[in-house]
């Protein structure tokens, strides 16, 4: 992709806005159409936008495969932590009047946290799927296709 200078550096102006656009869905999410899973979708296809264009291997270098573990399990354990905070106290799973002393901060706060966990599991998971497709070495069977 050397040679294609113009894709380069339209790719390089429009991954800024890809991204900033995603946090405005995942803080957004919660007062209108959005939320954790749509900003984590964006998040990814940012991330492939920049592995198409640069390279997969630019994208590991960036994002290696720690990172993108690691963020499943973040996320997976912000959501998880979320709704068993709510447990400890003697509510349901994922009741958010745990989460504060005022019920309505309790809501907000949940709501953004599990939101939030979603968020980061998507985007590393979609991100790690791609690369695991893209990194895939074809069998032997796949030459006769």
């Amino acid at each position: 992709m050397h040679h294609h200078l113009i894709l380069r550096v339209v790719a390089k102006l429009l991954l800024p806005f890809i991204l900033l656009y995603a946090l405005y869905v995942q803080w957004h999410g919660d007062y209108g159409p959005g939320g954790g899973f749509q900003a984590g979708v964006i998040f990814a296809v940012g991330f492939v936008l920049y592995a198409l264009v640069y390279g997969v291997d630019e994208l590991t270098r960036i994002l290696p495969r720690p990172v993108l573990i690691t963020g499943m399990i973040a996320g997976v354990i912000l959501y998880a932590g979320t709704g068993l905070v709510g447990l400890f106290q003697g509510l349901t799973f994922l009741d958010y009047n745990g989460l504060a002393a005022d019920s309505r901060h309790g809501q907000e706060w949940g709501i953004l946290l599990v939101e939030l966990g979603v968020g980061i599991t998507v985007a590393s998971s979609m991100t790690a799927i791609f690369v695991a497709f893209a990194t895939r070495e074809p069998d032997i069977d796949d030459e006769d296709w």
